[in-house]
């Protein structure tokens, strides 16, 4: 499938900076971590594929065609090379990019994402999966919330976990479960040692999908990396705690150079 051409927005200065977001999510959810990075970086967030405001491109899409559209934004800015940080299904096209075009490469940030996943966490994916497909996306909403956020954030802003929400319902079905199947089927352990730039493996400790176990997995695989792992934090990290990510992901972008 062709390359699309998806809607973004830069901002700062410095070397490049590209941000992807995950699952039925959009360029915003990056803003306020945008807000901390663009006085050292030229920040670029865009909406994947049959996301927010890019074109909705027939679906099956697949973690190629999710590359190749990052590929053809760096080709369009005119960036030799990129630091490249992807959150959920981000962080496995980050990587995925990296792998493909390690010359325009210069890091990675892989933020709550997975690989090695065991049959449990396989069998798992599947029957969220199934779930949707045959009760639909709207009504299994619940199990995402609660994977998502923690309890107390739920409780003092109900505003936010609304906006989140509406997010997937603004996503199109059949691009939500195409998207969740990337996600959920990818496993990255065979290629990630084919990495060599630097990168940051960073999760929360109870997110359920995106566990410590699995990013530990993630950092030992790679050759050049740092894992951290953020408490009492589950998977909406940027929406939840992006004021704890943010210096993690900043010194480390910093000492890149």
């Amino acid at each position: 499938m062709p390359a699309v051409e998806v809607s973004y927005k830069v901002i700062g200065q410095g070397p490049a900076l590209v941000l992807v977001h995950g699952i039925g999510a959009r360029q915003t959810t990056w803003d306020e971590l945008v807000d901390g990075l663009k006085d050292s970086f030229t920040c670029v967030t865009y909406d994947l594929r049959g996301h927010g405001q890019s074109p909705v491109a027939a679906t099956p899409y697949t973690l190629e065609d999710m590359v190749s559209d990052l590929e053809a934004l760096r080709q369009k800015l005119g960036h030799e090379a990129i630091h490249v940080a992807g959150h959920s299904l981000g962080g496995m096209i980050g990587p995925a990019y990296a792998r493909a075009y390690p010359q325009h490469t210069l890091s990675v940030g892989l933020l709550s994402t997975a690989a090695g996943r065991s049959e449990d966490d396989l069998a798992r994916l599947k029957a969220v999966g199934d779930a949707m497909e045959q009760q639909g996306i709207v009504e299994t909403l619940g199990t995402f919330v609660a994977r998502w956020f923690t309890d107390a954030f739920m409780d003092a802003h109900p505003e936010l976990v609304e906006a989140r929400l509406q997010q997937v319902r603004d996503t199109p079905d059949d691009v939500f479960l195409s998207v969740f199947q990337i996600y959920a089927t990818t496993e990255m352990a065979p290629w990630l040692h084919e990495i060599t730039c630097p990168c940051l493996v960073l999760t929360g400790e109870f997110d359920g999908a995106c566990n410590p176990r699995l990013n530990q997995f993630i950092h030992d695989q790679l050759s050049d990396s740092r894992l951290v792992i953020l408490e009492d934090l589950k998977h909406a990290l940027m929406i939840e705690a992006s004021d704890r990510v943010l210096p993690h992901l900043r010194d480390f972008l910093l000492e890149q150079g």
